[in-house]
């Protein structure tokens, strides 16, 4: 609001306690959280998070309320306190004001104010304690960064790049939903940058890491470069935007190296060494980053579309006209061409023409791509295995 920007959401805090909030509400109350306590109410169909103040974990050694981990990482985190020790509590100082609708005041412990007007991003505290505290606290500071042109004071910034490491050891799922916050915030290129820059990108996205080159200029890396500006764009026109998508452009060319691995080695055909690949990207993914189930089977049908589309003699075309998932899959095969070149550029212009013609323009393109020379070359090939298949031997009994 300070910065004349419509806030996505608002977060409620209060000195009573979650058991006290549930008191108040009856059930239109329930708490949840165990980790961090919270307090759900509903009102019709919406949902109200309220959160108690907090304070630090000094001289708390019950595990029910207060728990560190060894490499300081905080378990547990239900510690209540005043509304100064939760602003003390707060990652940002442009994070830490409180507004009190009442009185029509605002509450700034730590200077927020002067930061946010010069642009800075300032961690309260010791930063090294603060990111062990939350590692992820690392990639809130970038997501700020990107999406509103902020910078990072120097002691905030300076132990990111040797602490990044810590990533690793937080939930893959928490670190997807972490990660739609970073790539689907409307600054989703810039915010990849700021990522490599500062070592963050690696514990996210692994799988990519061989892929990325001194000049950023592999097709892996230009293949992200075009889905996240591809995503800013749609999320500044307002309109929607599939994770499945995405990823499935980000993972595209491991899974292609993938593929060609497996067909070199094992002679498999393209579905299967597909099939076989598509679960070793998505698999090793997972382990960084939990991709849902609803999001790899979308994957898995963009990516199997690439191999549909090459396919354009008989009725297979109008039946990949006609899968669900056609215009991502096109989409994609769009970027690959502006990427490689080549008979993709041939490729995805003949579909973007065949989709949006009519029977008798369709029959006509159907014809006319029986004559180009790959095609053609294809279609002779699978005369002769039909050719030299074997036919199956019939017996004469007498009667």
């Amino acid at each position: 609001m300070l910065l004349g920007k419509n806030p996505k959401d608002f977060d409620i805090s209060t000195n009573a306690r979650p058991e006290e909030v549930q008191k108040i509400f009856g059930r239109q109350c329930r708490l949840v959280g165990r980790r961090f306590r919270l307090a759900h109410i509903v009102f019709g169909r919406e949902i109200y998070e309220v959160a108690t103040f907090r304070a630090g974990h000094e001289n708390h050694t019950n595990d029910k309320i207060s728990k560190i981990s060894d490499a300081g990482m905080l378990l547990r985190d239900n510690v209540y306190g005043t509304m100064r020790e939760d602003a003390e509590r707060r990652d940002f100082s442009v994070n830490a004001f409180y507004y009190d609708p009442r009185h029509n005041l605002i509450y700034d412990f730590f200077n927020g104010l002067e930061d946010l007007n010069a642009g800075k991003l300032r961690l309260l505290g010791n930063p090294v304690q603060r990111y062990q505290e939350d590692p992820v606290r690392m990639l809130r500071a970038i997501r700020f960064m990107a999406k509103l042109d902020m910078f990072l004071d120097r002691a905030t910034a300076d132990p990111i790049k040797e602490m990044a490491p810590l990533l690793k050891m937080i939930p893959a799922a928490r670190l997807f939903d972490e990660s739609l916050k970073l790539l689907q915030s409307g600054a989703g290129l810039k915010t990849y940058q700021l990522l490599r820059e500062y070592h963050l990108f690696e514990p996210l996205f692994p799988v990519l890491m061989p892929f990325f080159t001194e000049k950023q200029d592999s097709n892996a890396e230009r293949m992200i470069t075009k889905a996240l500006t591809s995503t800013d764009e749609r999320i500044r026109d307002k309109l929607p935007v599939n994770p499945a998508f995405l990823f499935a452009a980000l993972f595209w060319y491991p899974l292609r190296e993938k593929i060609d691995e497996l067909k070199n080695e094992g002679g498999l055909n393209n579905h299967d060494s597909m099939m076989l690949a598509a679960n070793d990207i998505l698999d090793e993914s997972c382990k960084s980053v939990a991709l849902h189930r609803r999001h790899t089977g979308v994957i898995r049908e963009i990516w199997a579309l690439q191999f549909q589309m090459t396919r354009r003699t008989g009725k297979r075309p109008l039946q990949t006209l006609e899968a669900q998932k056609f215009r991502a899959g096109f989409d994609l095969l769009v970027m690959r061409a502006e990427i490689e070149g080549g008979d993709l550029v041939e490729l995805s212009a003949w579909w973007h023409e065949f989709q949006f013609s009519n029977d008798q323009q369709r029959a006509e393109m159907l014809q006319a791509v029986k004559k180009l020379p790959h095609v053609a070359d294809e279609e002779k090939k699978k005369r002769r295995r039909k050719t030299f298949r074997r036919k199956k031997k019939t017996s004469n009994k007498a009667e």
